[in-house]
């Protein structure tokens, strides 16, 4: 057991009690996140966490019971942002396939949405961990199925959209996988050609207008 998951277990209903100057279970979990990312799962302490808030260790189990219960929802947070965004892009109204594809690179390039720092950290746990891992690859089949629905609504027989759907995903995770640092405006040169390879038929001047315009960009 680690160290720190024999601290004293929380209240029951604690969560409905004023935060007041323990903080909240919100303010805890960010710095959680923000320690993941920055330093790997080994980074994700009580004690660091609570001197980086100024809290009390003892206030961050008034939230959590103990640490393996604040990892659980690390996880649970990692699958609710990025596969429920994933999911979502998927399932948006589209009415070409090219469409469909664009709703999906959106998703993976709106950071609001799908957080590739979040993605990487994740990963990298998984390498130390083999239920983290269990859970990564349960969660990569759940994102699968959601492409894999989308191109078969888009007309493609199941075989043909499962490699289409394995494409697109093994793409964006090599992205984030191997920290390719490329410049929007390179990455947006090769986005026409990304969705000719991913569904197998050219984006509308139109859609890759509104697609532009959904990131802020100008159109050209």
């Amino acid at each position: 057991m680690d160290i720190e998951d024999s601290g004293p277990v929380a209240a029951k209903g604690a969560a409905t009690k004023d935060a007041g100057w323990r903080g909240s279970r919100e303010l805890w979990l960010k710095a959680a996140l923000s320690a993941l990312m920055e330093g790997g799962v080994d980074a994700v302490k009580i004690q660091p966490l609570a001197s980086q808030l100024n809290l009390s260790r003892t206030s961050f189990y008034w939230f959590f019971e103990n640490r393996t219960s604040l990892l659980a929802a690390l996880l649970d947070h990692w699958d609710g942002k990025n596969t429920t965004a994933l999911v979502k892009a998927s399932e948006a109204y589209a009415e070409t396939p090219a469409e469909g594809i664009l709703n999906v690179i959106h998703c993976f390039l709106e950071q609001e949405a799908f957080d590739p720092k979040l993605e990487f950290a994740v990963r990298g746990w998984a390498l130390q961990s083999d239920e983290v891992m269990s859970r990564v690859n349960s969660t990569d089949e759940l994102r699968l199925v959601a492409l894999v629905r989308l191109l078969q609504r888009q007309g493609f027989e199941e075989a043909e959209a499962d490699a289409r759907a394995r494409t697109v995903y093994l793409t964006q995770i090599g992205y984030i996988s191997m920290q390719v640092r490329e410049p929007m405006q390179e990455r947006m040169a090769r986005v026409p050609a990304y969705v000719r390879i991913f569904c197998g038929e050219a984006a509308t001047g139109s859609e890759l207008a509104r697609f532009r315009s959904r990131l802020g960009l100008e159109a050209t």
